[in-house]
């Protein structure tokens, strides 16, 4: 599922990124090159990085 449609980021690479140690959205994006633009997906986007690190 498409997560970030700025950026076009998926909810797979959002959990990949919690997994190498990203524990915000902002750091999540930094890890991928990029940076929230209208922010409308940092609270989706901060769910699922903490339903990641919960499981891990």
């Amino acid at each position: 599922m498409v997560v970030c449609i700025c950026n076009a980021i998926r909810e797979k690479d959002l959990r990949a990124a919690a997994k190498k140690g990203a524990s915000t959205p902002c750091s999540a994006y930094q890890q991928m090159g990029c940076k929230p633009r209208c922010g409308q997906c940092v609270s989706f986007a901060r769910e699922i990085i903490q339903s990641e690190t919960a499981t891990a």
